[in-house]
């Protein structure tokens, strides 16, 4: 895990935090969020402006490493929903000149 590049800064966390008003997943309010990695640090994913989301600790520790959407369904979440606002807040929140690649995308919902 030391080779693995964790690139959030605490600038960036408080935009996400800011971005998503709550918890990505349940959209939760008013408590702490925790850091979580929508592809998670087991399966290649990175702590960076464009992986990470704030998350309530009951969904961070429910989601624990499973694939966002697979997770999202069982929970009967809107999995549409979060992977349309997850895709216009990375938008919005990218740098200009990023050159660093979205991660990969999850497969679609069905």
């Amino acid at each position: 895990m030391a080779s693995v590049e964790h690139d959030l800064s605490p600038s960036q966390w408080t935009a996400l935090q800011a971005a998503w008003g709550g918890c990505a997943y349940c959209g939760a309010t008013g408590g702490p969020v925790q850091k979580d990695c929508v592809l998670p640090i087991s399966r290649g994913g990175r702590y960076t402006l464009l992986n990470v989301v704030p998350a309530c600790a009951s969904c961070n520790a429910s989601k624990c490493n499973d694939e966002v959407t697979g997770w999202l369904r069982r929970k009967r979440l809107d999995e549409r929903a979060f992977l349309v606002r997850l895709a216009t807040i990375q938008a919005d929140l990218r740098p200009k000149s990023a050159t660093e690649p979205c991660p990969p995308a999850p497969p679609a919902a069905r």
